[in-house]
Parts: structure tokens; C-alpha cells; sequence
């Protein structure tokens, strides 16, 4: 099987890439390494079955000639993390429209098959937990620039299922909630390599809010596992699904175990949206995905817990700090 990754990369989809590479697939990625890095697929890029690209998805002729090379599309190249959603609103939203049409276009030409990564950010405001895929999007106000990541990735949803209807390209959405692992970064506000990061140095660990939000962390081997599967089944086209983990934990609870499984010294402190972010930001207070649909269809089961999931980031950050890579800003 040949397979085209658009932000392949990333932190996701250099680990995609790498697990179609050992089934003995042919991968081509392409991506402007705006957020991904030549590093991450520096494992895997002299290898004969893989091909890669450093330009932007919206090149059209490019893109073109490689969705008509491949059997399926993924399509995850999109502007990603808080931090850069807030800065710089005008690039999260062309980035994630543009791209998202290019794609769709082409592979309309000859009915490939594409799956779209989308985002738990998509629920917006909602206060139903766990979020279902057949509930309502609450957005929050245009003028607050948090909410124009949730917005374009719901117009991507919006677009990727209509080519289905209308135009009959078997598109998939997968709505990922907060995948971690080895090779993501904090630059962008990614909040466990962060806070791993400054456990690891003894700096102060540094809390959004008070901490009482919670999330549900996916390692991203388990999201990996699931987008193939999702990707080659024939049943999950023209459909939504939620792809994450049922383990609620709080930001303060994983400021402490994560300092309590890196050994360290820190303290933990606090700071307000506002300081971190900008004036009025808003939080989701609780981010938990309903799984029963994915899990019905392909037997979808998280095999990494939280520990699991802390221990293998920790244990990857600490082999870069030792050998110098990494700088105490990433």
C-alpha cells in the first residue's frame, strides 16, 4: 500500500509514518515544518520505502501528483497548540482551511481515500461529559481568538463529510484528544513535555488556572493503532470518531506525578490565563471522550495508562537532556 501523511513530520505523523514503514507500506509525507521537524524522521528517512517533501500542502501541484501516487490520505498538516492558536489566529485558520480544501479537491479527482484529523477543541464550551460525537458544538465569541482553532477544524469536519455526500470521496474524521508521547514538543504550549521538561531541570512547574481542569492523555502508539484501523475500515466512512482515553486526571494532579516519576525537586506554581495566554482566555473545565462509538467498531481499547504514558515521555526527555539536544526553552 502506498500512503500520503500532509504533516508527516509532526509529532503524530512521524510516528504514522514509522508504523506504516513496518508493515512494509510505501509512505510519502509532505510538510512546510512550520510545527514538525526534520528530526522526527530522522530515524526513517534514508530508507527506501520512504519519500518526503519540505513544502506546504496547499502547493497544488505537488500535492496533486502525490495524492494520485497513494491509496490513502492522511491528511493531519494543521496549525497546532494554544500558545501559537492564540498569536497567531489568521495563520491557525488559513492553515487549517486551505489545506484541508487542497486536499479534498484532489483526492475528489479519483476518490481516494482520506481520513482527517480533528480535534476534542471542536466541543468547544459544551458542559456534557463525556462528549459524544452526536453533540452539539458550543463555540465561544469570534473576538477571542482561542476558539479559531475549534471553529476550522469543525469547517474541516464540515467539508470532509460533505465531499462524501456530495461528491462520494470516502473521507474519515478522527477527533484526537490530547495524544502524547515521545517527540512532541512544549514550544507550542503542549502541557506535559512542558511540565517534564521543567521537572526535569528542578524549575518551577508551571500551572494554567488553578488546576482543576482536567484532561484525558492518549499515548500516541495507541492513536496510531487506531487511525490505521479507522483509515482501512469500510464501515467508518462518511463517520466522526472520538480517538482518546476515559482517565480523567486534573493539571495539578499531573504536575505532581509527573514530579513524582521524574524524582524532582520542583515547585509548583501557578499562573493566570490571562499572563499566560491573553485577557478574557478561555478553558474547557473538563475534556473527556465518549469511546464507545470507536471502540464498537474496531474494538478500541487504550492499552498505555497515564503512568505509562508519563514514564516513556520522561524517559525520552531525559535521554535528549543527557545527550544535549534538547535546550531548557523547548
Amino acid at each position: 500500500m502506498k500512503v500520503l501523511i500532509t504533516g508527516g513530520a509532526g509529532f503524530i505523523g512521524s510516528h504514522l509514518a514509522e508504523e506504516h514503514l513496518k508493515r512494509g507500506d510505501e509512505v510519502y509525507i509532505i510538510d512546510d515544518l512550520s510545527t514538525g521537524s526534520m528530526e522526527n524522521i530522522e530515524h526513517i528517512k534514508g530508507l527506501p520505502s520512504f519519500h518526503y517533501y519540505l513544502d506546504t500542502v496547499t502547493n497544488h501541484h505537488l500535492t496533486a501528483e502525490l495524492v494520485d501516487l497513494c491509496d490513502i490520505i492522511y491528511h493531519l498538516a494543521a496549525a497546532v497548540g494554544v500558545k501559537l492558536i492564540v498569536e497567531s489566529p489568521v495563520r491557525t485558520i488559513e492553515t487549517n482551511i486551505r489545506g484541508t480544501e487542497v486536499v479534498l479537491h484532489h483526492a475528489a479527482k479519483k476518490r481516494k481515500r482520506v481520513l482527517l484529523t480533528s480535534t476534542s477543541e471542536v466541543y468547544g464550551k459544551t458542559e456534557k461529559v463525556p462528549f459524544n460525537e452526536e453533540d452539539d458544538l458550543v463555540m465561544g465569541a469570534t473576538h477571542k481568538g482561542r476558539w479559531s482553532y475549534a471553529c476550522s477544524k469543525a469547517i474541516d469536519e464540515f467539508l470532509a463529510i460533505a465531499y462524501w455526500k456530495e461528491k462520494r470521496v470516502p473521507t474519515v474524521v478522527a477527533r484526537l484528544f490530547n495524544t502524547v508521547g515521545p517527540r512532541q514538543t512544549g514550544q507550542y504550549g503542549m502541557v506535559i513535555p512542558n511540565f517534564v521538561r521543567q521537572a526535569l531541570n528542578n524549575e518551577p512547574i508551571t500551572v494554567y488556572g488553578d488546576g482543576t481542569q482536567t484532561r484525558c492523555f492518549t499515548h500516541v502508539n495507541d492513536v496510531v493503532g487506531a487511525l490505521i484501523k479507522l483509515a482501512e475500515h469500510p464501515q467508518a466512512v462518511g463517520e466522526v470518531y472520538n480517538i482518546g482515553s476515559a482517565q480523567e486526571v486534573s493539571i495539578l494532579q499531573l504536575a505532581e506525578r509527573i514530579r513524582d516519576l521524574a524524582g524532582s525537586k520542583s515547585e509548583i506554581t501557578f499562573l493566570p490565563y490571562e499572563m499566560a495566554y491573553e485577557e478574557g482566555f478561555e478553558d474547557m473545565l473538563r475534556r473527556v471522550p465518549d469511546i464507545s462509538k470507536i471502540s464498537g467498531l474496531i474494538g478500541y481499547r487504550p492499552k498505555y495508562n497515564l503512568d505509562d504514558i508519563l514514564t516513556s515521555v520522561i524517559e525520552y526527555s531525559t535521554r535528549k537532556f543527557q545527550s544535549g539536544v534538547v535546550s531548557n526553552k523547548e
